[in-house]
């Protein structure tokens, strides 16, 4: 028997809700994979192995970007940059905005976080219509930092979010 591919693994534990949060959604629950520490590791390790040598810091979008690039931190021993929403953060920030289907959202960085010129790898659980990860692409281009590229753990076809980051290298362990 062959060991599972590390693609394999993941998909086994994500849970799909119909209907969640609304009907019609088929929501993609990894939650199963943060708790279950084998499939986390070799999510987090499948997801940074493409950018190897690349980045100098994993940039983990809120909120399960951060549990993300937690993992991805200690087994490169890059730190993580908090890309939150608006308003969590106490120093000086800099600010994104972007639009949503049903608004606008905000996502913000320490401004004075990174030395310029820092490499940062986007990291989140997965990538839709693409909208916040190229928010986080922006912002930490006007923070004077580098996007290295953005992985994600699920991308789901068809909505564009791989259009929307077509200036950027993106590496998805999983397509839906």
């Amino acid at each position: 028997m062959s060991n599972p591919t590390a693609a394999e693994q993941v998909s086994a534990r994500i849970h799909v809700i119909p209907d969640f949060p609304e009907a019609g959604i088929q929501f993609q629950d990894l939650t199963p994979v943060f708790s279950d520490a084998a499939a986390f590791k070799v999510m987090c390790e499948a997801l940074v192995a493409p950018f190897a040598g690349r980045f100098d810091i994993l940039g983990g979008l809120e909120a399960r970007g951060f549990i993300i690039a937690g993992g991805a931190s200690i087994l490169t021993g890059a730190g993580v940059l908090p890309v939150r929403k608006a308003g969590k953060l106490p120093r000086r920030v800099i600010t994104e905005t972007y639009e949503l289907e049903y608004g606008v959202a905000s996502l913000e960085v320490h401004e004075d976080e990174l030395p310029a010129g820092s490499r940062v790898l986007v990291i989140d659980d997965v990538l839709a219509t693409g909208g916040t990860a190229q928010a986080a692409c922006r912002l930490i281009e006007r923070a004077g930092w580098n996007v290295a590229g953005v992985a994600v753990t699920l991308e789901l076809e068809g909505l564009g979010g791989r259009e929307q980051l077509s200036d950027y290298e993106v590496f998805s362990l999983l397509r839906a």
